[in-house]
C-alpha cells in the first residue's frame, strides 16, 4: 500500500509540474496577445486620427484593424480561460498530494 502511494504521489508530482509548465506557457502566450492588443489599440487610434485625409481608406484601414483587435481579444479570453483552468488543476493536484500524504503518514505511524 505504501508502494502503491508513493506512485500515486510521484504521479501527481509529475501531472503537477506538467500543470505549473501548461500555466507559464499561458502566462507567455497571454503577454504576448496583451502586446499585441495595445499595439492594435495604438494603431487603431493612428487609424482614426488619420481618416480624415481619405475617409475612405480610413475606413478600410479601420475595419481591418477592428477586425484583428477582436481576434486578439478572443485569443487573450481563451488564454485567460486556459490559465484559470491550470491554476484550478493545480489546486486540485495540490489537494490530491496533500491527502495522499497524510494517508502515508497514518500508514507510517501504524508501521
Amino acid at each position: 500500500f505504501v508502494q502503491q502511494t508513493k506512485w500515486n504521489l510521484q504521479l501527481m508530482t509529475q501531472r503537477a509540474l506538467e500543470a505549473e509548465s501548461t500555466v507559464e506557457e499561458l502566462k507567455q502566450e497571454n503577454s504576448i496577445l496583451q502586446g499585441e492588443l495595445e499595439s492594435s489599440k495604438v494603431e487603431n487610434e493612428n487609424l482614426k486620427a488619420g481618416q480624415s485625409d481619405d475617409p475612405g481608406t480610413g475606413k478600410c484601414n479601420i475595419d481591418f484593424a477592428l477586425q484583428n483587435l477582436h481576434r486578439i481579444i478572443m485569443g487573450a479570453n481563451l488564454s485567460i480561460k486556459q490559465l484559470t483552468l491550470g491554476v484550478e488543476s493545480l489546486h486540485f493536484v495540490a489537494e490530491i498530494l496533500e491527502s495522499t500524504g497524510k494517508i502515508s503518514e497514518v500508514e507510517e505511524e501504524k508501521e
